[in-house]
């Protein structure tokens, strides 16, 4: 595999492992470094392509991140996007410049279909542009092969060199021909064959886990949604017995759920399996508590000290396993990016953990890929399938204070949307959906009298990577249904709204 890998260095933008993500689904195995990775390292690497990333700063300012220029000389394929093109430019002996008008959003280009990068692609095609700067000299060698109305070199290449440069971003679902560009490079350019698969993200996985915990005992902190489900799996095919799941009924588990995963766990995998009943300990703490950031820490904590007192009561446990993915870690905000929403097991943990370390199989992973994984792991596809659930549960579907009589609301409304989804056969159309208890009370009437109750907010989404997510078009007679029995059959309820904001601008949870 190595002589078919191909390097991706980071430069800190909000894209770059969707980057990776591309790639692999463009069967070629890619690894992400950092952008400051030493010459000597990626010359034992033996790469058959490097792909630089974006990044939030400017190529102009005097502390800018930058690689060794003798990365240019090695003879290896080079592909710069955004600010990875800039970097190239300025380097090289171009110059970059700030834009009078900045390009955001859908753009359309002109490019030159003679470029090897550009093979099979249409002259005018709309890409997705994010740039205060451009490139507004190319180096010695280069020629520009694309432009737009507002930036005169929207990509360049070195075909002598083998270096290539693109401002826009052809890893994101908006650049409809960015696939094939990134194919172009990948297979064209770099000579890749395209035969990598996820069993080898699973082989790979699975002996740096034998090395890294040696013969030591593991706790996994299983939640029975997807991600968790996958890593427990994942574990067991590395270390076997010496796993332990342990999972923690909090309380704020969807109707049935604790039931559910306990079945599936114990039932259908061979698995040392350990259910906590822990609801009254969780709502407790909550008690009071409306900010969100505060309840997904409080949350984060909670968690953690339970896999610990268990651990305690297993013996020595050195490690503690997470179902973490990408998203996860994005949202909250860990290395350049900004803070969206800390999640439980990522900025909600807290700082003093008496586990040896955390283990997080499938954190440069995506939804997609994890169920892919959990395929390969004949993993049931009614588990694969399932749609994400929150490690905070119904507390982040509560709009302000948790409680008992909040809980027993949501769930049954969400219950109702679950299974109206389900009759109407539109379960596999939408990726997530679920109700959520708003702060709000609203003025109804109910066999002729005046009601003030809770509004109920529906939210589904259609997204394949969950960083972007398109709100879902559920058909009316659907909502109409659905609408009609929530209000009929939940207490306190006497108002149903759709929410039909993508992501972004809202986030795919309320909280």
């Amino acid at each position: 595999m190595k002589n078919q890998l191909v390097l991706i260095l980071d430069f800190g933008g909000q894209y770059n492992q969707l980057i990776a993500r591309r790639v692999r689904e463009a069967k070629v195995y890619c690894e992400i470094l950092p952008y400051n990775t030493s010459i000597g390292r990626i010359k034992s690497l033996n790469p058959k392509g490097i792909i630089l990333t974006g990044g939030p700063a400017s190529v102009n300012e005097e502390d800018a991140p930058s690689c060794d220029k003798e990365l240019f000389e090695l003879g290896i394929p080079i592909l710069g996007i955004c600010y990875g093109m800039q970097l190239m430019s300025v380097m090289l002996g171009g110059e970059v410049a700030e834009a009078r008008q900045r390009e955001y959003g859908k753009t359309e280009i002109r490019l030159d279909s003679s470029s090897i990068l550009f093979h099979g692609i249409e002259h005018e095609t709309f890409t997705w542009m994010s740039h205060t700067y451009y490139v507004s000299k190319v180096p010695k060698g280069f020629r520009v092969t694309a432009n737009s109305n507002n930036c005169p070199a929207v990509a360049m290449e070195d075909e002598k060199r083998r270096l290539y440069g693109v401002q826009f971003h052809p890893e994101v679902e908006h650049t409809p021909e960015g696939k094939n560009i990134l194919k172009n490079f990948l297979y064209k350019i770099c000579g890749c064959s395209g035969d990598w698969e996820m069993s080898f993200f699973i082989e790979k996985m699975a002996d740096e886990i034998r090395r890294r915990v040696k013969d030591s005992s593991v706790l996994c902190a299983l939640s029975g949604g997807v991600d968790s489900s996958v890593a427990a799996l994942l574990l067991h095919k590395a270390i076997g017995d010496r796993l332990t799941c342990i999972f923690v009924d909090h309380g704020l588990l969807r109707k049935d759920e604790g039931a559910q995963v306990e079945n599936i766990f114990k039932n259908r995998f061979n698995i040392n399996f350990i259910k906590v009943d822990a609801a009254d300990r969780f709502i407790g703490r909550l008690a009071g508590v409306t900010e969100p950031e505060k309840k997904r820490k409080i949350m984060g904590e909670e968690f953690i000290r339970v896999f610990e007192e268990q651990a305690k009561k297993l013996g020595k446990i050195d490690y503690l396993v997470q179902g973490t993915i990408y998203p996860d870690v994005v949202e909250s905000g860990v290395g350049e990016s900004a803070v969206i929403k800390t999640h439980h097991n990522v900025g909600g943990l807290p700082v003093n953990i008496e586990f040896k370390g955390i283990i997080e199989p499938l954190r440069n992973l995506f939804k997609d890929e994890v169920r892919q994984v959990g395929r390969e792991l004949k993993i049931p596809e009614d588990l694969v399938s399932r749609q994400p659930f929150p490690g905070p549960g119904l507390a982040v579907r509560i709009i302000g204070e948790v409680t008992k009589e909040k809980l027993d609301i949501v769930r049954e409304a969400d219950y109702i949307f679950r299974e109206e989804i389900a009759k109407a056969n539109l379960a596999k159309e939408l990726s997530q959906y679920f109700a959520v208890l708003t702060s709000l009370k609203s003025v109804g009437v109910m066999g002729d009298e005046r009601t003030y109750d809770h509004v109920v907010a529906l939210r589904a989404v259609v997204t394949t990577d969950f960083m972007t997510a398109n709100w879902a078009r559920i058909p009316y007679d659907v909502l109409e249904r659905i609408s009609s029995r929530i209000v009929n059959e939940v207490k306190g309820v006497n108002r149903i709204v759709y929410d039909i904001t993508s992501k972004p601008p809202a986030t795919i949870e309320w909280e």
